[in-house]
């Protein structure tokens, strides 16, 4: 479905954009991916599915980075069809005892990149009269939790640009539309399962219980590969007038 066409993938070396990536590339697009950490893995992986991949190491918190990345990607590939703003970090905090400088790093990659690399793609997108933005926010651009002021802030942030990158883009071949997961199985989240097991003296499975029952009704992790296959919809023909859109996928935690 989408040979030929060019996805960039923030945060995409593990988690949710790794997942996303994979499932763009099963339906034949090239990868762009950036992140930390391991690279070579994650591009074996992709190239696996017989597409080509390429990487680019911007730091997500510097608008110079982004454009350096963009300007990769066009050089690479021609230019960006499909962009997936999911680069994100996160700090649990109190407002009172928030760190100044973990809330500018967290609006900076979580927020200020989905628009630095929004604006930079959107030129060629409408240019072809075909694009998708997909920005990855959270429950939390529906719904805030105590102690994630930043990243509330930041999501909610995330689902509003998406509203107008859609609107300004309405007429055009280009739609914008935001995914919110509720909990997922990244290595981030299990992270905060081992740490819930240890405070409470609890089983890895019996601290991953307490944690989605706490938020999720459904009891059950989101997959990246869930989330993979709606940013696959929203590139598809069917999406082509999904447009502003804040599609949950967080086993009814909104619905409460």
């Amino acid at each position: 479905m989408l040979k030929g066409k060019t996805a960039l993938v923030t945060g995409s070396t593990s988690g949710i954009g790794l997942g996303i990536a994979k499932s763009l590339a099963r339906q034949g697009a090239n990868i762009v991916l950036n992140g930390f950490g391991d690279v070579e893995g994650p591009k074996s992986e992709i190239a696996a599915l017989g597409v080509k991949v390429a990487y680019h190491g911007a730091d997500m918190s510097k608008s110079s980075d982004i454009e350096a990345m963009m300007a990769f990607a066009a050089d690479t590939f021609g230019r960006v069809d499909i962009l997936v703003n999911n680069a994100g970090i996160q700090h649990v905090a109190k407002i009172e005892d928030f760190p100044i400088e973990r809330w500018d790093a967290i609006i900076a990659i979580n927020l200020s990149s989905a628009f630095h690399a929004t604006r930079l793609a959107l030129p060629a997108m409408k240019a072809a009269n075909w694009g998708r933005i997909i920005n990855v926010a959270s429950v939390h651009g529906l719904v805030g939790s105590a102690e994630k002021s930043a990243y509330v802030a930041a999501k909610h942030g995330v689902v509003g640009l998406t509203k107008v990158t859609a609107l300004e883009n309405a007429t055009t071949g280009v739609t914008c539309n935001a995914i919110c997961p509720g909990w997922v199985l990244t290595p981030l989240v299990q992270k905060q399962v081992d740490a819930k097991a240890q405070a409470m003296g609890l089983s890895n499975d019996d601290a991953k219980k307490v944690l989605l029952g706490e938020k999720e009704p459904s009891m059950q992790f989101t997959t990246p590969e869930e989330l993979g296959e709606l940013a696959v919809f929203f590139c598809s023909a069917a999406g082509n007038n999904v447009r502003g859109v804040a599609w949950n996928m967080d086993g009814g935690w909104a619905a409460q």
